[in-house]
């Protein structure tokens, strides 16, 4: 006799999602339940029929096997088995189920038996002056909470869940393929090692809820771009009072329009006035942690000569240390000259001094006329 079509077995359609199959099998697993039909033959083989219908549609990848060749795709020398010698597993579903807890493996078979919540990450940018002083703010996660009627077991009126007959409350079953022994997770728990009969009306079974926390985060002073830090147990709720995943929060610090950033190091380039380069003086430049530091400006200063200012840069993460703070000098040549302006620029060009009034100009202009001495040669 021909199977039923596994579709129809569950009273869904091929464009039904992930959701819809599952709240489907909960649906006809519930009614055919063996508990609840204990006199009839029908019912146990309809119980049957369910679990084998949604252990198909509900891995992705033998779904679109069984899309593709029907019940043949699971059949020994079916289609979608040809040169595997494994009926409709390949080689990738069996290492897959044999080494996965092992190397990190996805969401698939025996893996889903943890219920355990997801790890969440949240972007977060942050000032450069948060980023030296740290700061503490309040942040809104969307995520899935515990169930508050049910208190999370996912059952009406706190009644426990029963344990899987299919399974033995283990989560995962074994079955022989060829010379190998594959464990998987429970068609019928999907992994939960539990049954839950009379799932509560807020949650559906679940033991959580879509809810948007509010968590309180501290920034640490110091931080940099890419700096983590770990919530534990501010993640997604897990499965039917699993454990809760871990929220990530990744940190960005935005750029400044003074400053920039070379790890601990702060780095600032400050116009000076060509006659306090010339004849030398002082300046008042502001500093990362909101205050002003006083700079000597020699005589003859410039463009490109580093002040260094040390312990005024960056704070360090986990430390009381502070990098240093490098200002850069940027000779300003004037504008918009008045008439008498220009006179005393030409009255001080016209007195000269050649080498040593500029020595760098001076310098350069010399090995210019060895160099075009040296093409003529």
């Amino acid at each position: 006799m021909a199977k039923e079509d596994y579709y129809k077995t569950l009273g869904i359609d091929k464009s039904s999602s992930q959701d819809d199959i599952k709240r489907a099998y909960r649906k006809m697993a519930m009614k055919y339940h063996p508990d609840r039909n204990a006199d009839s033959p029908e019912a146990e083989k309809k119980f049957k029929e369910v679990n084998e219908a949604n252990d198909v549609l509900f891995d992705e990848e033998k779904r679109a096997a069984y899309d593709r060749y029907g019940h043949a795709a699971f059949e020994q020398g079916g289609a979608a088995g040809q040169g595997s010698g494994f009926g409709g597993a390949g080689f990738s579903d069996i290492f897959e189920d044999m080494f996965g807890d092992f190397m990190g493996g996805g969401s698939r078979g025996g893996r889903q038996g943890s219920g355990r919540g997801s790890d969440l990450r949240y972007n977060m940018e942050v000032s450069l002056s948060e980023a030296f002083s740290g700061n503490k703010t309040n942040i809104r996660v969307p995520t899935s909470v515990s169930c508050g009627d049910c208190k999370g077991i996912g059952t009406r009126n706190g009644v426990p869940p029963d344990t899987c007959p299919s399974c033995n409350g283990h989560g995962k079953v074994r079955a022989q393929q060829g010379f190998f022994t594959i464990e998987r997770a429970c068609g019928t728990c999907q992994g939960a090692g539990k049954i839950i009969k009379d799932p509560c009306g807020k949650c559906e079974g679940t033991g959580r809820v879509h809810q948007d926390k509010v968590l309180s985060v501290s920034i640490p002073a110091g931080v940099e771009d890419g700096t983590r830090i770990r919530l534990s147990g501010e993640g997604e709720a897990g499965l039917n009072s699993s454990p809760s995943g871990d929220l990530y929060i990744f940190i960005t610090v935005s750029s400044h329009h003074i400053f920039k950033r070379d790890v601990a190091n702060i780095y600032c380039a400050v116009p000076i006035p060509l006659t306090t380069a010339a004849l030398g003086g002082h300046i008042e430049v502001p500093t990362v942690d909101g205050g002003r530091a006083k700079i000597t400006i020699p005589i003859g200063t410039q463009s490109g000569h580093q002040f260094r200012l040390k312990g005024k840069g960056m704070s360090v993460l986990r430390s009381k240390e502070r990098g240093d703070m490098f200002v850069q000098a940027s000779v300003e040549t004037p504008v918009n000259l008045t008439k008498k302006q220009k006179a005393l620029l030409k009255e001080f060009e016209s007195e000269g001094g050649g080498e040593q009034n500029n020595p760098e100009t001076d310098g350069f202009f010399t090995k210019v006329k060895e160099l075009w001495k040296d093409l003529k040669d």
